[in-house]
């Protein structure tokens, strides 16, 4: 007789549990990545807006100041973008290894489910040839 419940249950929602947590870190990756990405822009653009008037020498020097200051700010945008997209790398692949993990303890709870209901229909099919047998002997006779 087959055991009725799957006996890996307990390491499969062990299992799912570390997917869902890598599936938060993932969606957190992706959320900092977006907003990484979105700084950059919204950087670029207001230096392409900034396009100053220069009249006189210290104009010129104020302009190469912020011009100077504003490339520093973008260097370091990207690299934060850059380390994000790191980071939203690394949480796809352990999530992309915590499903695979899942998967495989899913696969196994299918095949056992389905062992146990080809079971309950073997013994069902057991019952009922018994009783079809008994209804066919004669009342009066037994073996």
């Amino acid at each position: 007789m087959m055991a009725r419940s799957f006996p890996l249950a307990g390491l499969l929602r062990l299992r799912r549990i570390h997917q869902d947590q890598a599936a938060g870190e993932l969606a957190a990756a992706n959320a900092a990545l977006r907003a990484r990405t979105a700084d950059r822009g919204t950087a670029v653009a207001s230096l392409d807006r900034s396009l100053s008037r220069v009249d006189s020498a210290q104009a010129l020097a104020a302009v190469a100041a912020a011009r100077s200051s504003s490339r520093s700010m973008l260097r370091e945008l990207e690299a934060l973008e850059t380390r994000s997209r790191v980071d939203q790398d690394r949480a796809q692949a352990d999530f992309s290894a915590a499903r695979a993990r899942t998967i495989s303890l899913e696969k196994l709870e299918e095949r056992h489910t389905a062992a146990v209901h080809a079971e309950d229909l073997r013994v069902e099919q057991l019952v009922l040839d018994e009783i079809a047998t008994n209804a066919r002997r004669p009342k009066g006779h037994q073996p």
